[in-house]
Formats: structure tokens, sequence, C-alpha cells
């Protein structure tokens, strides 16, 4: 099994990975479309502190909210917030940010009703966003890198879980394979357009084929 772990390291998370080329650039078209990323703004509704710490860019201010808390230090131009992406406080609900960001994190976040809810506060909170999401058919399903699994049903895509090495963390147990696919509902164009109808769908491709969606609205 250890050379299958590898194999995900090696296309998907190590340095000079498919899917690290593939993050570099999804970064290097936010830096096109927000040119003053500099000086803006941010709140990344499901993203964290480390990963902001290791972009390539830097915001002069991001607002973190995430269900985990965020553990380690904090620099001064980060805040973070234990809290619901969908069911913002009101001391978050309040504000104003020129940007609101997230990443393969819509795909998480419960059903259409909690989408909803999601794409409201992104659209409450910022004129601006950028909204990114993986692609339901793309021929791989992303967070366990098994063909098709998306399509299969539940009990199959748990089995998928539990035992395919491939998984970025397999589950110990059938119950925690079934809650773990559960949790996962990959989106369509359409129904992108449905929760962000005035934003630009972006196509992120791998081999001519669309893996990813990117709602984009800028501040112009």
């Amino acid at each position: 099994m250890g050379h299958l772990h590898a194999l995900r390291n090696r296309v998907v998370d190590a340095p000079g990975s498919l899917g690290a080329r593939t993050r570099a650039r999804r970064w290097d078209t936010f830096r096109t479309m927000f040119p003053d990323i500099g000086e803006m703004s941010v709140l990344d509704l499901g993203g964290t502190v480390d990963a902001w710490l290791r972009a390539p860019v830097r915001p002069a201010f991001v607002q973190v909210v995430n269900l985990e808390p965020a553990t380690g230090p904090v620099p001064e131009w980060l805040a973070a917030d234990m809290a619901d992406a969908c069911d913002l406080p009101e001391r978050l609900r309040r504000r104003r940010y020129d940007l609101v960001f997230s990443n393969s994190v819509l795909e998480h976040v419960g059903g259409h009703e909690r989408r909803s809810r999601f794409a409201d506060n992104v659209h409450a909170l910022a004129y601006a966003h950028w909204v990114q999401t993986p692609y339901l058919y793309f021929p791989i399903e992303p967070h366990w890198l098994f063909p098709g699994m998306q399509f299969l049903p539940a009990r199959a895509r748990a089995e998928i879980a539990r035992r395919w090495p491939l998984a970025h963390s397999p589950s110990a147990d059938a119950e925690g394979a079934l809650r773990s696919t559960l949790w996962v509902e990959l989106l369509s164009v359409t129904e992108m357009r449905h929760y962000f109808p005035q934003s630009a769908i972006r196509y992120e491709r791998i081999a001519g084929l669309v893996k990813s969606l990117i709602a984009v609205r800028d501040d112009g």
C-alpha cells in the first residue's frame, strides 16, 4: 500500500506534482483577476490560516472562517474564527469585505439549502468573489482519486472510502467511511450558475477536461 500512497503524493500533494501545478495556475489566474489583492480585505469561507501562509499572494487582511479552530500562531494580517460558513455569527455578518474567497468548500457544506445559504453570505459580504469547487463530471473523483466514484451508490462509495489506498485519509471503519462520502456532493455547471447568477463561471481544465468550476465576480 505504501507505494500507492507515494503515488498519490507524487500526483496530488508534492511540490511539482500535477496537483501543485494546477494550484499554481489557479493562483496565477486569481492574481490576474484581482491585481490589487495586496490592498484588499478578504473573507475566506472554509479556509485555513496555514493555507494563506503558504499562498503566493498576501492580501492586506484575511478573515478565515472554519468549523475547526486555528492552530499555531496567527500573524496580525490574519484573523481566524471558528464558525459555520452557512450560518455566520452576527459579528461577521455586520462586516463588509473587498472579496469573499472559497476554495474546495462548497461541495462539503451539505445539500442545496445550505449551499444556498453559503452563496447568500458570499453575495452579502462583498461585491467581488472567487468560489472554486471540483466539477461533478470530471471522470476522477478528486477526494479519493477513484474513477467515477461520485456516480456510485452510497454503499459502494463508502467501501471505496474505506479501502481505496489513494484516498487522502482512508476511513477506519464503515460508519466513518459512509459519513465522509455523504459529506461530499460535487456540483454541475447548472448548479453553480444557479447559486452565482451574476458571476462568470471559469473552467479549470486538465488534459482538456473540466476539473473545477470557479464562480468569479471582480470588483470592477
